[in-house]
């Protein structure tokens, strides 16, 4: 998903935060982060409502569904 990769890393830098601040807000790995931003790694369903949850934007607009956040 390179779309969800791309946005992930645009909301965490819109935030002002390093993949190890973002992780640990979240409960995660610096790499798992990295991962999920380097389309090597796609978080599972769990994951993806956390992280649309933890940056205020619709799982669409993440996985590139839709473009409004």
């Amino acid at each position: 998903m390179e779309k969800l990769a791309i946005r992930l890393k645009e909301l965490r830098e819109e935030k002002g935060l390093s993949q190890m601040a973002a992780g640990a807000a979240l409960g995660v790995s610096r790499s798992a982060i990295a991962g999920y931003e380097a389309k090597g790694r796609e978080p599972d369903v769990h994951m993806l409502i956390a992280l649309a949850d933890f940056y205020e934007v619709s799982i669409d607009y993440l996985v590139g569904r839709k473009d409004k956040k």
